[in-house]
């Protein structure tokens, strides 16, 4: 197998993109030296997510940095030979705001509740001392107050925005906004909660056998329909053959209503 590169080498699971790099912290710092872009933390539920999403798909393969977070996309890359190893995004996510404390970087979260954004902005910075959140956001806003929240969020210009709006609208949200814009903007999904102390991440044990998924199915049972991706996609992996996007099935005229 061949090492893992020191510089982000861009690579493929199902025609999405995937970055290899040996240390991710670091290449997502030294994106943000280069004027910043969009971080996207690859898995296989948003991987058959983004196959059948025109639009989330646009924005992973638009994004200037993608993260093998899911043991499932770690398992596509082995199988081309490439060797590496998983990153969860919630611990780059910690990672990034350790060093937004050192290097005086400026932070901006989005998403999650209002309860949650309340114990985060009291949390976080006790973590992390000389952290700046500039401005949290959760994400039950009414729709006529976000284009004035957008706004300012683009104005205070950041090095840093979290975003907690779920999949696909965090990928997407960030993918419209982000555009023409310095810093790092990365979607979290439920880090917040987790970091707040509402909900718990799985095991470090769980982790290292590659089951988290099944934790959060046990803490989400409603999950179960999405968790259907997974065996999808790994079929779809050992076949050689991904399901073709949305807009590519509908150029066919096969979609079905």
């Amino acid at each position: 197998m061949a090492a893992i590169p020191t510089i982000p080498q861009r690579c493929q699971v199902l025609g999405l993109p995937v970055d290899v790099s040996a240390d991710v912290l670091a290449a997502a710092v030294a994106l943000h030296s280069r004027g910043g872009g969009q971080l996207v933390t690859l898995n296989a539920e948003m991987t058959m997510a983004a196959l059948a999403q025109t639009e989330l798909g646009a924005a992973i393969s638009q994004a200037e940095l993608v993260i093998p977070d899911g043991a499932g996309v770690v398992w596509a890359l082995r199988r081309q030979g490439i060797r590496v190893k998983r990153s969860p995004g919630i611990e780059l996510a910690d990672q990034l705001l350790a060093h937004s404390a050192r290097s005086n970087w400026r932070v901006a979260l989005v998403g999650s509740s209002a309860a949650v954004m309340e114990l985060l902005k009291k949390q976080l910075p006790q973590k992390h001392p000389g952290l700046q959140l500039v401005l949290t956001i959760d994400g039950y806003q009414p729709r006529e107050r976000w284009p004035q929240l957008e706004q300012q969020l683009l104005q205070l210009q950041p090095d840093l925005v979290l975003v907690a709006l779920g999949i696909p609208r965090q990928e997407t949200w960030i993918n419209h906004l982000h555009q023409g814009q310095a810093g790092l903007w990365m979607g979290v999904g439920g880090s917040f909660d987790v970091w707040s102390g509402q909900k718990k991440r799985a095991p470090r044990w769980m982790g290292a056998l590659q089951i988290e998924w099944l934790y959060r199915l046990v803490q989400e049972p409603s999950r179960w329909r999405r968790m259907l991706a997974l065996p999808q996609f790994a079929l779809a992996v050992l076949n050689g053959n991904p399901p073709r996007p949305a807009k590519q099935k509908q150029a066919t005229g096969k979609t079905r209503g």
